[in-house]
């Protein structure tokens, strides 16, 4: 990323959520938010669709709401690969302009080492799209006790990376330091740099995982997000103006949506 260019988000949402009310899930709403928090535009999927057994009629859902606001916010459809006819579903993201298709093992039932997630990483590789996964949408302490999904785990990120040769890019929303940790010290280096991560939920001062994460991984493996409109959107704003002294100058470096579709294209 360029010391002028303003990042793009890689987690937001437009859409309902089941479990809570949430404020403002309008795409509108969204484009003003962005403008505040700093970020010429954002990855863009749709919430309630994580939710559903077919995520196809939220993706025209997303497709039709975003098309007005195509100039901020670009489509990150989801893709759900044990599903019929999901091959056509990720050339429409293609078509349609989408950098990345988002994927939700754990609402699916998808384990570790599922072929069916094999399968849609190396399609996105071939398709120069990158691969979206959430660790998870709410800390366990605030669930619902209907959404009995468990968190994403480091297996399932690992399975993926390591996949022979792959050349799918992966963005994980919503680790904390310790699945970064656990996936990326996990992989080869070259593994290494096919993934990237958010920094949403990962504790700053006093803890300061944050800092540690930008000495040891790289700003270059670390990536903006909002979150909007599940979290306060002003979080990953706070943790890089408050990182020390020594790590000021890391901002240029981060990584964001541009650098990362980049990338995926090749």
């Amino acid at each position: 990323m360029s010391t002028t260019a303003l990042p793009i988000d890689v987690s937001a949402w437009i859409g309902g959520y089941p479990f809570r009310d949430i404020p403002h899930p309008e795409p509108q709403i969204l484009v003003r938010v962005l403008e505040r928090e700093g970020f010429s535009g954002a990855w863009v999927g749709h919430l309630p669709s994580t939710f559903f057994r077919d995520p196809e009629p939220g993706n025209r859902t997303l497709y039709a709401t975003l098309a007005p606001h195509r100039e901020h916010l670009l489509p990150v459809p989801l893709i759900r690969p044990d599903w019929p006819r999901w091959e056509e579903a990720l050339r429409h993201a293609r078509d349609e302009g989408a950098p990345a298709v988002r994927a939700c093992p754990p609402q699916w039932g998808l384990g570790a080492g599922h072929p069916a997630m094999a399968e849609l990483a190396y399609a996105c590789g071939e398709a120069g799209l990158a691969l979206h996964l959430t660790v998870r949408f709410e800390d366990l302490r605030q669930r619902h006790h209907l959404d009995t999904a468990g968190d994403l785990s480091a297996a399932s990120v690992r399975a993926l990376a390591r996949l022979p040769e792959s050349r799918c890019r992966m963005v994980v929303a919503g680790g904390s330091r310790e699945l970064v940790e656990e996936v990326h010290w996990g992989l080869t280096p070259t593994e290494q740099r096919r993934v990237w991560y958010d920094w949403h939920w990962i504790w700053g001062p006093p803890e300061d995982h944050f800092a540690h994460l930008v000495r040891t991984l790289g700003p270059e493996r670390l990536t903006w997000s909002s979150w909007w409109p599940l979290r306060l959107t002003q979080q990953a704003r706070a943790l890089v103006d408050l990182l020390p002294a020594d790590l000021s100058q890391c901002e240029p470096y981060f990584a964001d949506g541009r650098s990362i579709a980049e990338d995926a294209r090749g």
